[in-house]
C-alpha cells in the first residue's frame, strides 16, 4: 500500500503528517511505530492525522500519535505544524484556523517573521487547584502531563538518564519530564524527556508551558505577559493571562517548517 506523507518540524519536534481525509491509513500501533523509525522509516517523534472534525465546529481534527505507535495526548509543537500543513492543504484560505484534538478545541495564527513562518496556538485554561506543588517538582497537565524541576547548568544534565528515571516511577499513563534553568531577564532553557518518544526531543511545546507556568508559580519569573524559552530546536514563546482560580489566554509560538514531502509502502 502507497502512503503520501508530509514531513513537518517544530523547534526540531519533527513530525509526520498525513492528510487522512484521502488518506486510508491502517492505525495499528507496529505500523505506525515503523513509520517513526529512523532507520527503517521516515523517521519522526510522532504521527499527525487530519481527519474532518465529526462535531463540525473546527477546520480539522489533530488525531496525534507518540513515536511509539500508540495514540496520545495533546502536542503542542505538532499542534503548531498541523495548523500550518491545514493551511497548505486549503482547510482553510485564511491564517486563522481553529481545530480539534484530543482534549478540545485550539485556535491557531500563522505570520510570518523575516521570511520564516511563525505559528502561534492556543491551550485550554489550566486551574490552579490541579497544579500540584510538591518539595522537588511541580506536576501539572497542560494538555500533557509534566513533571517539571528547576536546575543548574543544565547543558550537563543526562536528561535521557535522569527523566528515564522519573517516567518509570510514574504508574499508568507515565509523564514527561522537564528540565528548567532560570535564566536572566526572565527567560528560561528546557530540555524535555518524552514519553512515548522514551528519549530527550529537541523542544516540547506543552513541556514548554508546562514549565513557564511552574516557574511563574513558584516565583522564579516575575512575568507571563510573553516569556522566551530556549530549547535545543530553538526559540519558544509563551504568554498566558493570570485570573482568581486559572490561567487562560495561553499561547505557544514559534517557528514551523515544512521539510519534505514523499510516499511510503506499507
Amino acid at each position: 500500500m502507497k502512503l503520501n506523507f508530509f514531513k513537518y518540524q517544530g523547534t526540531g519536534n519533527d513530525f509526520i503528517l498525513i492528510d487522512s481525509r484521502t488518506e486510508k491509513i491502517v492505525k495499528e500501533y507496529p505500523i505506525l511505530k515503523k513509520l517513526c523509525d529512523r532507520h527503517f522509516g521516515i523517521g519522526a517523534d510522532g504521527i499527525i492525522l487530519i481527519k474532518n472534525d465529526s462535531k463540525g465546529e473546527g477546520d480539522f481534527y489533530m488525531k496525534y500519535y507518540n513515536s511509539d505507535g500508540k495514540e496520545s495526548t495533546m502536542c503542542g509543537n505538532g499542534g503548531r505544524c498541523a495548523v500550518h500543513f491545514a493551511k497548505k492543504l486549503g482547510i482553510t484560505k485564511g491564517n486563522e484556523i481553529h481545530f480539534r484534538a484530543v482534549d478540545g478545541y485550539h485556535y491557531g495564527l500563522i505570520k510570518k517573521n523575516k521570511n520564516k513562518d511563525l505559528v502561534s496556538m492556543s491551550l485550554l485554561n489550566i486551574k490552579k487547584n490541579e497544579i500540584e506543588i510538591h518539595p522537588e517538582h511541580v506536576f501539572l497537565n497542560t494538555g500533557s502531563p509534566h513533571h517539571v524541576l528547576f536546575v543548574e547548568n543544565i547543558k550537563k544534565i543526562d536528561v535521557y538518564k535522569e527523566g528515564r528515571k522519573i517516567q518509570n516511577s510514574y504508574l499508568k499513563k507515565g509523564v514527561n519530564v522537564n528540565f528548567v534553568e532560570i535564566l536572566e531577564n526572565n527567560t528560561l532553557q528546557v530540555r524535555t524527556y518524552e514519553r512515548g518518544v522514551e528519549n530527550e526531543t529537541l523542544s516540547c511545546g506543552t513541556g514548554v508551558t508546562a514549565s513557564v507556568i511552574a516557574a511563574y508559580k513558584m516565583n522564579k519569573i516575575s512575568s507571563i505577559e510573553e516569556i522566551k524559552v530556549y530549547t535545543f530546536g530553538g526559540k519558544l514563546w509563551v504568554s498566558l493571562k493570570e485570573t482568581k482560580n486559572e490561567y487562560e489566554d495561553i499561547y505557544l509560538t514559534g517557528n514551523v517548517d515544512f521539510i519534505f514531502q514523499g510516499y511510503i509502502m506499507i
